[in-house]
């Protein structure tokens, strides 16, 4: 089969329209249809099913498209081993991690790592999907269960609890609470238990949900509960990793609280020797450390 016919048909297969992978591929659409005409013609078979609303896959077209697919991840997994190869650190870096910790502990502290390597480009993948990694949908993930997939190099960077936090404000104008059962007076901010999210969490929560809440703000990800108990709405569900950056929030019923969540970072096998990889693994490692120890040294002020 002719690579260059089947490296359009992927880019149509991926866009699902001849317009939008002539788009991508800098070809005309009537170009990219006589290539694909080809190589259907080629093969004996119909790739494509041509509506009105687009083109849809045929099942030999869906074979192929998984075999054009296995095909350019090689391809793109291949060009980021020879661009690692310089000394220089540099190019794309896909991270995928959950919309909380991406957001609230990741995206902050990544100024220092661009401070040290301009020349990295990161797409962060912030989602709770988990992202197949042998596949290359992603070269980095950071996620709060082990990962199960084969051919894996991971490493496990801390434990988090799920907590309950207020502001001060908050609390002064609402009134303190003491005991779980005062919630009564309280309204509590957290995910859904039926939404994503680390299984921890949603126990805490519908612990929670138990007692008498009379006012409820559900948000589809820590961020958003962040947010609204930043605003002053009531007593939220949130990651004890917020405290270094929030420090003015007020911890809820000490007592109260999710069991250990472990982080891992984890890449694939064949990323082993990619420098790209190995600079953000170290930089998260040194960010964990020094979270951790700070950790330390606040609980010895408490106690």
């Amino acid at each position: 089969m002719d690579w260059d016919k089947l490296r359009i048909f992927h880019a149509v297969a991926d866009a699902g329209s001849l317009t939008h992978a002539g788009d991508v591929l800098h070809l005309s659409q009537s170009a990219v249809s006589r290539q694909v005409r080809s190589l259907e013609e080629s093969l004996d078979v119909t790739l494509f099913h041509r509506h009105a609303r687009g083109l849809i896959l045929t099942e030999q077209g869906e074979l192929l498209f998984d075999a054009t697919k296995s095909m350019v991840k090689r391809l793109e997994s291949t060009a980021a081993r020879i661009r690692d190869s310089e000394d220089e650190i540099f190019g794309e870096l896909r991270v995928t991690t959950a919309t909380g910790f991406g957001t609230l502990w990741l995206a902050p502290r990544l100024p220092k790592l661009y401070a040290k390597y301009p020349g990295l480009k990161i797409h962060l993948m912030l989602e709770e999907r988990v992202l197949d990694l042998p596949m290359r949908e992603a070269d980095v993930a950071i996620r709060m269960k082990e990962p199960n997939q084969a051919d894996l190099i991971r490493r496990r960077l801390m434990n988090i609890r799920m907590r309950l936090y207020a502001t001060p404000e908050y609390l002064a104008q609402s009134g303190p609470i003491d005991v779980i059962e005062d919630f009564s007076q309280h309204r509590l901010i957290c995910q859904n238990t039926a939404a994503a999210q680390v299984a921890a969490g949603a126990s805490l929560t519908q612990k929670i949900l138990a007692y008498d809440i009379p006012s409820l703000l559900t948000v589809n990800n820590y961020f958003g509960v962040l947010q609204g108990v930043l605003s002053h709405l009531g007593i939220g569900v949130l990651p004890d990793y917020l405290t270094e950056d929030f420090p003015n929030l007020v911890r809820v019923l000490p007592e109260v609280e999710s069991g250990e969540v472990p982080v891992f970072l984890a890449y694939p096998e064949e990323l082993r020797t990619s420098k790209r990889v190995a600079v953000f693994r170290d930089f998260v490692t040194e960010e964990i450390f020094a979270y951790r120890k700070q950790q330390r040294e606040l609980e010895l002020v408490k106690s």
